[in-house]
């Protein structure tokens, strides 16, 4: 009996330990995110933070895409998944600064990592291990081309990566920068679409990405107390500009049906630009 009683006794200590334990790390991790919670007035769009920012970060992106543009298979592994490591590892760093800092209540479900701009983590992981070469091409071209689009629109519209967090504006900036890199390094190595077959594979990812986005919409409407609007196609109202004031008139499903075509031919533009202007030149340098 009393070899029982130091069994329980010795287990519930063990217990008593290990929350002692958990306690002190996420201790540790709160005292980590609000160390970093440097607080300072928003920066305003097309103010000195946003235009010296992009101004170097684009110049920087050529560079740097143009420097490995003659990446063979392997370079382009370790190219891709530095990008993808370096996205997965800021997002948590993000997710958790929301849940220490800002929201600890509750999750911030506008920030859950399905937008447009989030896929290239998934996909940077990904794409170098695909054996499917046609597979791996529509992701190449989708990556090139509306990953390229959704990095590009962030810095012409920056309202939503310019926020009164120090370190939440590094983080949107330096992300969406990124994208920006990796849409000029595929055209800089020729891996991106060059054909009208690629545009459409590529889209066709983005309207299945669509369908996957809503669909977790759906399901975590309820705990979300909606919301959630990933890819902002409903059935939440959106919070994009000009899309907004559709939705809030017309519905969201009518801001949706507005939408994704207009994503669709802003890519188509790009892919245009791409083809018809960068490659064009680079047949004819003179």
């Amino acid at each position: 009996m009393c070899i029982i009683k130091l069994m329980l006794v010795d287990h519930a200590l063990k217990n008593i330990i290990g929350v002692v334990k958990i306690d002190a790390f996420i201790k540790c991790l709160d005292d980590l995110f609000t160390a970093t919670a440097w607080q300072t007035e928003t920066p305003k769009a097309y103010g000195p933070f946003h235009l010296i920012f992009t101004i170097v970060g684009f110049s920087l992106s050529i560079f740097l895409a143009y420097l490995f543009r003659n990446s063979n298979d392997k370079q382009n592994k370790t190219i891709l998944l530095s990008a993808g490591i370096f996205l997965i590892l800021t997002e948590i760093y993000k997710q958790l600064f929301y849940v220490f800092c800002i929201n600890s209540d509750e999750y911030s479900w506008g920030i859950f990592p399905f937008h447009l701009c989030s896929v290239p983590m998934y996909l940077c992981i990904i794409v170098p291990f695909l054996k499917n070469k046609k597979m791996q091409n529509g992701i190449y071209s989708f990556m090139m081309i509306y990953n390229l689009l959704g990095g590009f629109m962030a810095f012409v519209e920056p309202s939503g990566i310019l926020h009164s967090y120090v370190t939440l504006t590094l983080h949107a900036s330096l992300w969406h920068m990124t994208l920006v890199f990796i849409g000029l390094y595929l055209i800089a190595s020729n891996r991106g679409g060059r054909t009208i077959k690629d545009y459409w594979a590529s889209t066709i990812i983005f309207l299945i990405l669509c369908v996957i986005a809503f669909l977790i919409n759906l399901i975590f409407w309820d705990v979300s107390n909606g919301n959630i609007n990933m890819f902002f196609v409903g059935p939440r109202n959106s919070s994009l500009i000009v899309f907004k004031q559709i939705s809030e008139r017309f519905g969201w499903y009518v801001s949706t049906i507005l939408y994704i075509p207009t994503v669709c031919f802003g890519a188509y533009l790009i892919f245009l630009f791409i083809t018809k202007i960068v490659y064009r030149s680079r047949k004819n340098p003179n």
